[in-house]
């Protein structure tokens, strides 16, 4: 039997509140692309003349939408030095907790690890409570990684960890995190329909409070694939089922977020929500309001979406 974490103060699962880092030199990245088969090197090539432009619009877009719906954002302007193409994504360097604990992450690419930003911290403690600061980026020299709530789905009511192990996400430093947070990873093997292995959990599924969407299709063992599945079960998950070609389109990458009003909003790319069945929509349509921006240049240019451009603030307010 497994032991499920319930406490009497239940974390909740969603925020209102949002980091975003506006890009200033947002391009496609070749020292990430080796492990990431979501970035489209055509397209790049096809777009490289406009894709700071065009990804720069497409950020104001999404902060359009999310704002227009009630959803708090804090967001942060990029430097243009050092060079740091996917700041757009901030999610991989940093996490924070409604502990008050701020997670930094060891991240593979070089050109990715100078997205991390004590001025960032120092900015939020001026609003919020940072108890600790945990820095596992000391794994970076052991060619060990574990790249935030891109390596990691976390049910944070649960304090459960969802992870693909990947190029990206090494057991040893999953490990580490659980020994810190005191979550309970669920890891498991993921690739998609070419087999190459999932570069991040967060292209792979979503997890909301009462909801998860997930592409079990791309867990090939049955035994991790009926853990995953069974685990979701237990913490009392309607499940969504996304095909592969689904999970391409970016299907499994959005976030639950609430608004300042308390309703709940379900974040997607445009591209994502198209991706969808009808079905599909109205099923999720039943637990937030579907809500989605049009992110093509940043998702075939960087490999990610939504819910990669979105970190969560849990930290408690002053």
């Amino acid at each position: 039997m497994r032991v499920i974490h319930t406490s009497t103060h239940v974390q909740p699962q969603s925020t209102s509140r949002i980091l975003m880092i506006r890009p200033v030199r947002f391009t496609f990245n070749d020292e990430t692309a080796g492990s990431n088969e979501f970035q489209d090197v055509q397209f790049a090539e096809s777009t490289a003349e406009i894709a700071h432009q065009k990804a720069a619009e497409e950020f104001e877009q999404m902060v359009h939408v999310l704002t227009s719906t009630g959803v708090q954002l804090t967001v942060f302007d990029d430097t243009p030095q050092p060079f740091t193409p996917d700041s757009i994504f901030p999610n991989n360097w940093i996490s924070l907790h409604q502990s008050g604990k701020v997670v930094l992450y060891p991240m593979m690419a070089l050109n990715r690890r100078a997205e991390r930003r004590m001025d960032i911290i120092d900015e939020l403690r001026k609003t919020y409570h940072v108890e600790e600061i945990i820095d596992l980026t000391h794994f970076e020299q052991e060619g060990k990684y574990l790249e935030g709530t891109g390596s990691m789905v976390l049910d944070r009511r649960f304090k459960i960890a969802y992870a693909c192990l990947s190029p990206r996400t090494h057991p040893e430093v999953l490990q580490a995190f659980a020994d810190a947070t005191g979550y309970e990873i669920v890891q498991f093997e993921a690739v998609d329909s070419r087999n190459v292995p999932i570069y991040h959990t967060n292209v792979l599924m979503c997890v909301g409070d009462v909801f998860a969407v997930i592409c079990l299709e791309a867990i090939k063992n049955p035994d991790e694939r009926n853990l995953v599945r069974s685990v979701l079960e237990e913490t009392g998950k309607y499940i969504v089922e996304i095909t592969l070609d689904q999970m391409a389109a970016f299907a499994g990458n959005m976030l639950l977020v609430r608004t300042q009003k308390e309703t709940k909003v379900l974040m997607m790319s445009s591209r994502a929500f198209h991706a969808l069945t009808e079905q599909q929509r109205d099923a999720l349509d039943d637990y937030a309001a579907l809500v989605h921006a049009d992110l093509s240049v940043i998702e075939g240019n960087g490999g990610g979406s939504a819910r990669c451009m979105m970190a969560e603030i849990h930290l408690p307010l002053k």
